[in-house]
This record gives structure tokens, C-alpha cells and sequence, in this order.
């Protein structure tokens, strides 16, 4: 029988192929990126033996475990982790923590003549090794602020670093009312752990880690209250693009490039529909900040547009509601965000300027 994994810092800094054999709904709540989940209880016989360990205690339940998972139910799950192991030689197993779940794989996989090690403590163990990494992260290195007002590239910036921790795609969300992706969102727990997980991977640079500014809410995943403060104190750098500008980024950001990004999700098909009813969608959701009467005009420019581009694949109809979006609803909303941020602005400029300052000085 292989040693334990105690290293958490190797293992999960080295991307090693995790066996996660918790039950779907654990698994589903949160996970690791790269883990792969093939229970050894599914969700019924979990909850059945719960209630048998409550009532009767654990020699019980592991009798019953061993009842329930047993003959064929046995054989195909072994089947399924041997396959599992053939493709990953060099990947462990866990389970909540480390315990008994994961030791009777262990077992039964050494029994079938296949050695593999787990993770002392478990998904638990990880889980809390993040989110100290986390916490220490945020307290030695420095973070450096990319802001600017809504179409000014913000993004393309950080996708274009190597010292940059991209929050939008980690919550798979453009981060506005006009943010939603096809394909929904990661748990609240993976956006977590995919967030310290890249913080951990920059943790040996020197160099400040840049983030683009961000509300307290990317979609539905909620920053951690100790990035939310940091951020908040961390030093500034500024993108100022001219409106016109911006509007041409912002038509790409939630009219082109979202197309595509339907289209390979639905299917050529639908994707327009989709992404239409996306878009009506999202500005039904600021109804009441718009106010009727300006959700009423731009609500009615935005389907005209739609129309247009349905007719002949023309988006220019669609730059009359986002340039009144832009100056008139998210321009004095970043004013008040801005308003509220301590730190001090180090550079200001157009986005290509500032994409070359923060290659030479972060």
C-alpha cells in the first residue's frame, strides 16, 4: 500500500489527477479542478447508510455499506476506477477526509493488484489548506487594481498577463448585468478553489498579482471577504478609453463574441434565439434601475436591433442602447464604485498603454 499524501502544496500545485470518490451531491457542492468523480456510495445508498450509522452506529453502517455495494455493484465501480487508474498513473484518491471511504477503494484497487495512494484528511484537508494559502497570499503579496469603466478591454489586459488572476473566468461570468455565459456558473465552493489554486501557482513571483476590479459579486460567486478588502486598499492602475471606444468593445463583449460562444453550447440553430433571449433578459433584470420609461426606450432599440441582425446579420443598430447603457446607467455606477476605493492610482492611460506599463512594472 503506497504512503499517504501529505504534501498539499506539491499535489495540488503539480495538477496531479484527483479520484474523488465521494458521492455526486458532495461532489457536486464542490470539488478540485481536474477531480474526477466515481463514487464508491451513490446518493441513495449514502443517505441510507447516514441514517443506519444515526440509528445504530458504525459497525452497522459499514455492514450495510458492504451490503449495499457489493457482486455486480462492486465489480462496476471497481472496473470504472481500474480504467481511471490506467489513464492516470500517477493520480490518488480522496474522499471527504481521507478516511474510510477512500481506504476501501485504496483496498479493493490493491486487492486488484493496482497501488495508489490518498490524501491524508481528504477533501476536507485540501479544502482548508486553500484557504489558509488563501488568507497568507493575500496578507504577503502584493495586489495591483486594474479598473476602468465598463468597455474599455479590462479584460483583454489580464488575459494577455502571466502574473494576473482572471475572476471572471473563474466564475465564468462577464461580471454585469450582461455577464451570464451559456453553461452557468461553478459552485461557490470551486470559484473558491480554483481562485486559490491561482494565487498559489503566482506565489513564488515577485511580481504584484493583477486583478481586474471587481463588486463584491462576479454573477452569483460572492469574492471572499479578505479579497474584497484587499482589493479595496490595493494600489490602481486606469484604463481611460473615449466612449466610442468602449462601445466597440462592449458590442463585441455582449453581441459577437457571445454568439459564437452560443453556438458551439447549442448549436448553429438556436444560438441566435438563445443569445437574444439572453440579452432581453438582462435588461429586464435592471428594470428598476433604468426606470420604466428608460427601460421601455432601450428595451425597444435593443429588440429592433435584434431584429436587424436577424434579418442581415448587421450588429451596428445595436451601438444606439449600449452607448446610452454605457453613459447613462454603468458610467455613474462606476463613478460611485471608484468613490469608495482607497488605494492609489499608479498609472492612467489608453489600454494599450497600460497593458505595456504593466508588462514593464508589475
Amino acid at each position: 500500500m503506497k504512503d499517504d499524501i501529505t504534501d498539499l502544496h506539491g499535489l495540488l500545485l503539480t495538477g496531479t489527477p484527483l479520484l474523488d470518490v465521494r458521492a455526486p451531491v458532495e461532489f457536486h457542492k464542490g470539488a478540485f479542478p481536474g477531480a474526477t468523480n466515481i463514487p464508491l456510495l451513490d446518493d441513495d445508498e449514502r443517505h441510507e447508510i447516514g441514517i443506519c450509522y444515526s440509528r445504530h452506529g458504525q459497525e452497522a453502517a459499514i455492514e450495510l455499506g458492504h451490503k449495499l455495494v457489493s457482486g455486480d455493484i462492486k465489480a462496476e465501480r471497481l472496473a470504472r476506477w481500474q480504467h481511471w487508474c490506467e489513464q492516470h498513473p500517477d493520480g490518488v484518491i480522496y474522499c471527504f477526509r481521507g478516511g474510510l471511504r477512500s481506504r476501501t477503494v485504496q483496498q479493493w484497487l490493491a486487492e486488484a493488484g493496482i497501488q495508489r495512494p490518498l490524501v491524508r484528511g481528504g477533501y476536507k484537508a485540501m479544502r482548508r489548506f486553500l484557504l489558509d494559502a488563501l488568507q497568507k497570499q493575500l496578507s504577503r503579496h502584493p495586489l495591483l487594481i486594474l479598473a476602468g469603466r465598463t468597455g474599455t478591454g479590462k479584460t483583454r489586459v489580464i488575459e494577455a498577463l502571466d502574473n494576473a488572476v482572471d475572476l471572471e473566468g473563474l466564475a465564468h461570468h462577464r461580471g454585469s448585468a450582461f455577464g451570464r455565459r451559456p453553461g452557468g456558473q461553478p459552485a461557490q465552493i470551486d470559484f473558491e478553489n480554483r481562485l486559490a489554486l491561482d494565487m498559489l501557482h503566482l506565489s513564488s513571483s515577485e511580481r504584484a498579482i493583477v486583478m481586474e476590479d471587481e463588486s463584491r459579486l462576479i454573477g452569483r460567486c460572492y469574492l471572499p471577504v479578505p479579497l474584497q478588502e484587499a482589493m479595496k486598499q490595493a494600489p490602481r492602475v486606469m484604463i481611460d478609453e473615449p466612449l466610442e471606444a468602449r462601445v466597440d468593445v462592449t458590442l463585441d463583449d455582449y453581441v459577437i463574441a457571445p454568439l459564437a460562444e452560443f453556438e458551439r453550447f447549442y448549436g448553429a440553430d438556436s444560438a441566435f434565439d438563445e443569445l437574444a433571449q439572453s440579452l432581453l433578459d438582462s435588461i429586464d433584470r435592471i428594470r428598476k434601475r433604468l426606470g420604466g420609461a428608460r427601460h421601455q426606450v432601450l428595451r425597444g432599440q435593443l429588440e429592433d436591433s435584434l431584429a436587424q441582425q436577424r434579418r442581415d446579420g448587421s450588429t451596428d443598430a445595436h451601438r444606439h442602447w449600449i452607448t446610452v447603457l454605457l453613459r447613462d446607467y454603468y458610467d455613474p455606477m462606476y463613478d460611485y464604485m471608484m468613490a469608495k476605493r482607497e488605494g492609489e492610482v499608479r498609472y492612467t492611460g489608453r489600454r494599450n498603454d497600460v497593458a505595456r506599463w504593466l508588462a514593464s512594472n508589475s
